[in-house]
């Protein structure tokens, strides 16, 4: 073999796959390939554990061998294998010292893709040569499927592909072909992708588990999973439709000025495929443009933004290791894209009331229910501190603002002025109409809504009560119904007793039926009751129980509680006249709060 250059391959420039493409486009021939056994034993761990690295390193053997048979190159083994020590010790180095160990003893030039390989071999003066990753590899496989208007592309085995096409909020889901993806063009697909993330500088593996894995090749994040995980392999390939900027979506001068001077907890909310992460991607340029130092904390990297933004993944796996390293860094504002965890929802809440500018994109189907993200994590005080401004996305344009901020006041609804506690107000930032209030109720923090949020079609809670009275004739008759707000997406209808019957409808028939065209939950309640005697009532507090003691009743009866002549439930007596309610229960809480609010109790039996 004297006379023949000998070259050892480590772990990085296999799996990078630059040696089979050196042969192939004549670079490399003539020479004898070392492939260390502690370097072969690593792959075959990791394809043992299905990590896509390990398959791809063994094919990449296997083609070296094929090609360098043509081209004059032989191949064979050589080192030790690793022991149970070096696996252990491998993430410090001791499997890459083995590797160099052999080109030391063969005499040999250490061939890497690993910058830190190819520094220590030089320290140590092994003749080392370093491939760097190139960048812009041709045109992707998948590509082929892909035209500008493309959202999202859906490849299965067995199955044709799909593809959503069309413009934000309006995409529509199209079969491409009819014929379906066959294993060698799903299995193409999935090397030409992992090929393209060990060989370009603008690709990178987001995320790799067992059966899963998240690939960010430049505008595009893809994401590939197989069995056991899925029960097929899938390749999802999302990219971005449009670029936009802040003025394409024609904000008021109004919350520009609040963007630019006092929102400093931003949190950008909406349902999937809505243009929550092209928003933040937008506010992202505009606070560069304004000479800001901004961020990113993303899983994976795909936001679109300025070459000046520099993007963070987490750190070691681990976000608040990623979030330590920004407050050294000291941005004006980090943009923290995809929050879905709980300790997303910490990091974010640290970081602001450090001083931070902070953006969230969070998935929620109303702007309400981003803010309810943060109840059970935050102190309700120290809310409107964290998150003082929610911005809610839907089909790619700005539907509602809202802002936050705290006073000490009687809740709405309330009348004793000793009830007065810090209330979270939540208010249309465009009209400053009060659309929420929340505050701590007994040992709870309760939401309660104000101003009905608007529907599809609805503008007011006046269209709404049109709108129910409206459907009630058509369906029976009945239109001499009271609508009140109850909760979020939740009313209460109000009726005479004769007409409970009609409106309640067999079997509750028809309030299912108006659920449904109201998309509401709806609770229907007598509104005066016509049988039964009016009595006295006497509310007092045993314990973790409220009792109402029911004045002349002596024996078991069915007794219903109204509030100012407001019908609250109807429960049934003992022996002795009295219902004892727990404080805990929903109509505990109900009695209790009409009882603190200074309203008048009284009570109709039922004989």
């Amino acid at each position: 073999m004297t006379g023949i250059e000998k070259i050892v391959l480590d772990t990085s420039v296999i799996i990078d796959c630059a040696i089979s493409k050196m042969i192939e486009e004549g670079g490399l021939s003539g020479v004898e390939v070392i492939i260390p056994a502690a370097a072969l034993d690593e792959l075959q761990a990791q394809a043992s554990k299905g990590r896509s690295e390990g398959i791809i390193g063994l094919q990449e053997i296997k083609r070296i061998r094929e090609l360098g048979q043509s081209a004059g190159i032989k191949i064979r083994f050589a080192g030790q294998r690793p022991t149970l020590e070096d696996i252990k010790l491998a993430r410090g180095g001791r499997i890459d010292a083995l590797i160099r160990d052999v080109a030391k003893s063969e005499g040999a030039i250490l061939y890497t893709s690993d910058f830190v390989q190819h520094l220590v071999g030089e320290a140590e003066g092994i003749p080392t040569h370093y491939i760097t990753k190139e960048k812009g590899l041709g045109r992707l496989k998948f590509e082929d499927f892909m035209t500008y208007d493309t959202m999202s592309l859906h490849l299965k085995r067995g199955t044709p592909p799909l593809a959503k096409r069309g413009g934000a909020g309006s995409f529509v889901l199209m079969r491409l072909r009819e014929e379906p993806m066959t294993h060698e063009e799903i299995d193409q697909v999935i090397k030409d992708i992992l090929d393209r993330a060990h060989r370009s500088s603008d690709a990178s593996i987001e995320i790799a588990r067992e059966g899963a894995m998240v690939v960010q090749i430049g505008q595009y994040r893809v994401a590939i999973t197989r069995p056991p995980f899925s029960d097929d392999y899938e390749v999802t390939i999302v990219k971005p439709v449009v670029k936009l900027t802040l003025d394409d979506y024609r904000l008021s001068s109004k919350l520009l000025e609040r963007l630019a001077k006092r929102a400093e907890g931003v949190l950008i909310a909406g349902p999937p495929g809505s243009g929550k992460t092209t928003f933040a991607s937008c506010l992202a340029d505009y606070y560069t443009g304004l000479g800001k130092i901004v961020k990113t904390l993303e899983s994976p990297r795909d936001l679109q933004v300025r070459p000046e933004v520099t993007q963070y993944g987490p750190l070691e796996g681990d976000f608040e290791k990623a979030a330590e390293l920004l407050l050294l860094v000291r941005p004006d504002y980090t943009i923290f894209d995809e929050m879905r965890r709980e300790k997303d929802f910490k990091i974010y809440a640290d970081m602001r009331l450090a001083g931070v500018g902070m953006v969230g994109v969070v998935h929620a189907s109303s702007p309400i229910d981003a803010i309810q993200r943060f109840v059970s994590r935050v102190e309700l005080g120290m809310l409107p501190h964290v998150v003082d401004t929610v911005i809610f996305i839907k089909n790619g344009r700005v539907e509602r603002v809202y802002e936050l901020s705290l006073t000490i006041k009687v809740p709405t609804g309330m009348r004793d002025e000793g009830l007065a506690r810090p209330v979270v107000e939540i208010t249309d930032f465009e009209d400053g109409e009060l659309i929420y209030e929340m505050y701590t109720f007994g040992e709870e923090v309760v939401t309660v809504p104000i101003r009905v949020e608007p529907r599809e079609g609805l503008e007011s809670l006046d269209e709404l009560r049109a709108m129910v009275r409206g459907l009630l004739g058509e369906l029976v008759g009945v239109t001499d119904v009271d609508v009140e707000p109850e909760g979020i997406n939740s009313i209460r209808l109000l009726v005479d007793q004769r007409h409970l019957p009609k409106v309640l409808g067999r079997r509750g028939e028809t309030v299912r039926r108006l659920e449904r065209r109201l998309k509401m939950k709806i609770n229907v309640e007598p509104r005066i009751l016509s049988t039964g005697r009016p009595v006295k009532t006497e509310v007092s507090e045993v314990g973790n129980s409220l009792e109402v003691r029911v004045e002349g009743v002596g024996s078991v009866k069915r007794v219903s509680l109204y509030s100012d002549g407001r019908y609250l439930f109807t429960a049934t007596t003992g022996k002795v006249g009295k219902v004892r309610i727990s404080k805990s229960s929903q109509n505990g809480k109900l009695l209790l709060r009409e009882v603190l609010a200074g309203r008048e109790i009284t009570c109709i039996v039922h004989d």
